[in-house]
């Protein structure tokens, strides 16, 4: 009776709707913020027409704006009980603004203007923290059940990689179609970027308010004990939950190095390599090693283990970036754009497979959080990784753009310096691959194993029962 008792109240099984339900909320961040990651750098520099150094500090002062409004959110969602539902309530109240400051963000209305690019990018990022922090709350008040998580996560990742492949596919090779003369890296093709962003930001919202009718929240904090919840609780837990300090050190390094790789593409591409016309192609073959493998994760991590799991995909992400650099330095190499095709889909099979797993390992630190001060603080947990993941995005948006800076770069050129070249080689294969050697160094220190977290949650929801 009391088995019977402890799945009907925590380890709850999904339907695949309900799954691919959640995911769509992925997939629906992704067609809109994933923009912002890959392609924002390059239409401010290019199209809007800010320097490259002025971008650059903007990217880093926005992410200081999240670290001060995240853990703000954080404890306002774990302390409200919204009637639409504890999280998943903002999905819409998040989303409609949201949506307005993405399609603002590529408005050329006042080209040139820094004033109306930090108003913007700073609406933005404060209204996608109001979905993202509830959404990964949302995660681990479904279930506690490892392997529901386990498969939850790979829908999720399959879905937020669609929204991949549409934003790195569909997004370059749309505004190329509508721009004028092809040219999208142009100030001639604003029109064109404004009217794709535009749809995609729509689309987001469309997905925001399915995500929204598909989920429901089960496993959350007790009523009585969220007038307990502090802003001062971000630092407690911070401190005290060493699997959550590993893992939102795992979420800086890894959202730097993708979002480093995905601002660097198109210049890569563009001057390295000469083809601007292979952007669509090579952003969006990085997506499709998603829908292979991240189907077989449940079975992959069955056999192997999860840390194991980790370094294996970590190390196939690193021989890609390898493969890449020694391609792109050999000329008789460099010209054969099957094996460039084929350094990326090694790399992003690496990649994907990693980054796409972790959020899997979010659900376990707020459990072991509960277990060890007795407060499920799901919104807080996720306004940490949110800041961590925020700050590798950061990185992503800075460190090429100084790097660009450093060497010179001028948009006007159509031949850049060799110095030029080599910063972006550098900074589309070396710097990525050095932040994944540091990523496979911390999940290393990891220590909730799949037999550990299980018994942390039963323990759990037998007191809950026993107080009940």
């Amino acid at each position: 009776m009391k088995d019977q008792i402890l799945e009907q109240k925590g380890f709850y099984k999904l339907s695949w709707l309900q799954r691919v339900g959640f995911g769509s909320g992925d997939l629906a961040q992704n067609l809109i913020y994933q923009t912002v990651s890959a392609y924002l750098a390059i239409f401010y520099t290019n199209v809007f027409g800010l320097n490259p150094a002025a971008a650059a500090v903007m990217f880093l002062v926005v992410r200081l704006v999240d670290v001060l409004w995240d853990p703000f959110v954080g404890a306002f969602v774990d302390k409200h009980n919204p009637k639409l539902g504890k999280y998943r309530s903002y999905l819409i109240l998040g989303g409609i603004p949201l949506t307005a400051f993405a399609i603002l963000c590529y408005w050329n209305g006042f080209s040139g203007s820094l004033l109306y690019a930090y108003v913007t990018y700073v609406g933005l990022s404060l209204c996608y923290t109001m979905v993202n922090v509830p959404y990964g709350a949302l995660n681990a008040s479904l279930t506690r059940d490892t392997d529901e998580i386990t498969k939850l996560t790979s829908v999720r990742m399959f879905m937020a990689n669609i929204g991949g492949f549409a934003v790195q596919f569909g997004v370059p090779a749309f505004i190329q179609y509508l721009a004028p003369d092809h040219n999208w890296k142009q100030p001639s093709a604003a029109n064109a970027w404004f009217t794709v962003l535009l749809v995609f930001a729509v689309a987001g919202l469309v997905l925001l308010a399915f995500c929204f009718t598909q989920t429901r929240e089960r496993v959350v904090m007790q009523t009585g004990k969220t007038d307990k919840v502090r802003y001062a609780d971000l630092f407690r837990e911070f401190v005290h939950n060493r699997p959550l300090r590993v893992l939102a050190f795992f979420f800086i390094t890894a959202f730097a190095m993708m979002a480093i790789g995905n601002t660097a593409s198109s210049y890569y591409l563009g001057y390295n390599i000469g083809r601007d016309d292979i952007v669509p192609w090579f952003n969006g073959l990085g997506s499709i090693p998603a829908f292979i493998f991240l189907p077989l994760v449940p079975a992959i991590k069955r056999a192997i283990g999860k840390k194991q799991m980790f370094y294996v995909f970590l190390t196939i992400g690193i021989i890609g970036m390898a493969m890449l650099y020694t391609i792109t330095v050999i000329p008789a190499l460099k010209s054969q754009l099957w094996l460039i095709y084929l350094a990326q889909f090694v790399k992003s099979t690496g990649v994907i497979v990693a980054t796409g797993y972790m959020w899997a390992l979010v659900p376990e630190v707020i459990s072991y959080g509960e277990w060890k001060t007795g407060k499920r603080i799901s919104g807080i947990v996720n306004a940490l990784t949110g800041i961590f993941f925020k700050a590798g995005f950061a990185l992503g948006g800075v460190v090429p753009l100084l790097v660009l800076w450093i060497v010179k770069f001028d948009k006007d050129l159509v031949q850049q310096t060799a110095l030029t070249h080599q910063g972006i080689l550098w900074t589309m294969t070396i710097i990525p691959a050095l932040l994944l050697v540091l990523a496979m160094f911390i999940i290393s220190k990891y220590e909730l194993e799949d037999s550990v977290i299980d018994k942390i949650n039963r323990e759990i929801e037998a007191n809950s029962v026993v107080s009940d």
